[in-house]
């Protein structure tokens, strides 16, 4: 029912049909409705789309926040069901009930809250960004960790010391006690709500508690009682299917959570065993939210050309580098996904693989049976490739493979770790590989970083000391008049003044200039020079270009990035 909307559309003109499409493709991948699918690709405005569903629906557009919600009025619908239905009960006048959707057409919603409520439904037309703010903010606040603590009796769970022989059965039976499962489901939960993209289980000698990675810094959420870390953990490990009695050996597995209709989320774990027991890292894998377009990873016009011409050539290497967790995957995957044709065989080896992706030939590494970068980039090179990927260059032979298929007419796409573009080059020197492979095989080299979002919620312009802008790079003439941006804190940026990641980019293309640097046995330092003579951009210049614009702030671009 919810293609009549889109049926609307195209037949009012507003979308064209390969658009709606589009559309329905990606509602099937990332589910949600048809309308947020719409908005988020951008193919008409807000807007436009509520005054024509209003004309033709006859249902009147309303602002939320002129509504006093409560409770009451809240628990008439269950909180999943407003969720996947995209709603919101607003007020109940004796039997009708007004409620609030982005998608009126969806009659299957309509049918299941008048059938729950027992009331006539009225409907009003919201806003999709709008309504899912005032949803977190009603429903996100119902997580309690303190309640789901205090259904544990004290005899629930036994504190077991690291060196002590455990009984497996009995742990076993306390991970499948309702508070243990209902306190790890809702820390999985409130992590996905809270956008956060590593979950940290962390036991220490005498406490133990929860921290969650969101924009790139941690914060705690939660300190569990001590008591709980041995079922907490067994429990995470068991949904991984992991070995719940190995505890002096690190393991490795993963999470599936299905969300409502046709969206998942995965979850990467990591268990570490520490001095006081086993540390537990989850990294969150939402496909719904990777970003494949490049035009909008936060490329400066120059950069992108130059990205975009390095990985269009028939040959070759292009590599990123920066520290775990500075979005690099992202990246290869974007120019994957521009990569990726019905003409061309793509082949990556990664280690683990965090997204699937049609089309792609994806090979886990396994190290423990000798499956790794060397031995995959042997295999691909027998199976007839166009393009590879390789997770991350880290030894001499990986290197050396690498070059020599890009040297015989292949691209090659990897990742290195190093701190800034320039370093790259004698990172590989340094392994072994001679300069002139190097020179010949490297057509671009990009460093990267991410940095937090200025809230746009609460942004407000302050003067900062002009002393300050000098240390980090802003002309004296220009720091005197310059005003940045600042979030004051707010219920949507949980009052850190920060919402979301913008990605900083340094993009070095292997010009005939630096080849020859790199032939003369140039220095990192001498190669960063003459690239910039050339025009590259370092990740302190991509910074600054973002605190001028106002995304981000003073504090972002000291912590991501160093001076030139």
């Amino acid at each position: 029912m919810a293609s009549r909307i889109g049926d609307l559309l195209v037949r009012t003109g507003l979308i064209t049909p390969e658009q709606l499409e589009q559309a329905v493709q990606a509602q099937q991948t990332n589910g949600g409705s048809l309308v947020s699918q719409i908005i988020k690709l951008e193919l008409i405005s807000e807007d436009d789309l509520l005054e024509t569903v209003s004309e033709q629906y006859g249902v009147p557009i309303i602002e939320l926040e002129d509504y006093d919600l409560d409770d009451s009025t809240i628990q008439l619908i269950p909180h999943n069901l407003a969720i996947k239905h995209e709603l919101l009960p607003l007020v109940q006048k004796e039997t009708t009930l007004t409620v609030a959707m982005v998608d009126p057409s969806n009659m299957v919603a309509l049918n299941d809250i008048k059938f729950i409520t027992g009331l006539d439904i009225q409907v009003v037309l919201a806003r999709e960004s709008e309504l899912k703010r005032i949803q977190e903010k009603v429903y996100e606040d119902n997580i309690s960790y303190d309640s789901i603590i205090n259904d544990f009796a004290d005899d629930d769970v036994e504190v077991v010391d690291v060196e002590d022989n455990v009984d497996i059965n009995e742990l076993e039976k306390a991970t499948e006690d309702a508070p243990v499962v209902k306190l790890v489901n809702a820390i999985l939960t409130d992590a996905i709500k809270k956008n956060a993209s590593d979950i940290h289980v962390e036991p220490y000698e005498k406490t133990f508690r929860v921290r969650f990675r969101i924009d790139g810094v941690l914060y705690e959420i939660m300190k569990p009682p001590p008591k709980l870390k041995n079922a907490i953990t067994s429990r995470i490990k068991i949904m991984a299917d992991l070995d719940i009695a190995e505890r002096r050996l690190p393991q490795d597995g993963r999470i599936k959570l299905k969300l409502g209709r046709n969206r998942e989320m995965d979850f990467r774990v990591n268990v570490l065993p520490t001095l006081f027991g086993e540390k537990v890292v989850l990294r969150l894998l939402d496909k719904s939210n990777l970003q494949l377009d490049m035009t909008k990873l936060g490329f400066e016009t120059q950069q992108l050309a130059d990205f975009q011409e390095a990985i269009s050539k028939p040959f070759g290497m292009v590599l990123v580098t920066g520290p775990t967790g500075s979005g690099k995957t992202t990246t290869l995957y974007s120019a994957l996904a521009e990569l990726n044709k019905t003409t061309t065989n793509i082949s990556t080896a990664e280690d683990p693989v965090e997204f699937n992706l049609a089309g792609i030939n994806q090979a886990q590494m396994h190290e423990d049976i000798g499956f790794n970068f060397a031995s995959a980039l042997r295999a691909f090179l027998r199976q007839d490739p166009d393009i590879i990927m390789v997770g991350e260059i880290r030894d001499y032979e990986t290197a050396e493979i690498a070059i020599k298929a890009s040297l015989t007419g292949h691209l090659v796409l990897s990742t290195l770790h190093t701190n800034d573009a320039p370093s790259t080059i004698n990172r590989l020197l340094n392994m072994g590989v001679e300069p002139f492979l190097v020179a010949s095989s490297i057509n671009l080299v990009l460093a990267q970083r991410l940095a937090r979002r200025v809230c746009s919620n609460c942004a407000e312009e302050v003067q900062i000391n002009p002393e300050v802008l000098v240390n980090i790079g802003i002309p004296p003439a220009e720091a005197r008049h310059m005003k940045v941006k600042q979030g004051k804190g707010c219920d949507k940026c949980a009052g850190t003044g920060y919402k979301g990641r913008i990605a900083l980019y340094e993009v070095m293309p292997m010009k005939e200039e630096l080849k020859e640097f790199v032939l003369n046995g140039a220095s990192a330092a001498e190669i960063k020079r003459e690239a910039m003579r050339l025009g590259m951009m370092t990740l302190r210049g991509a910074g600054l270009m973002q605190l001028k614009a106002g995304v981000t702030t003073v504090e972002e671009v000291l912590r991501v990035t160093a001076a030139d």
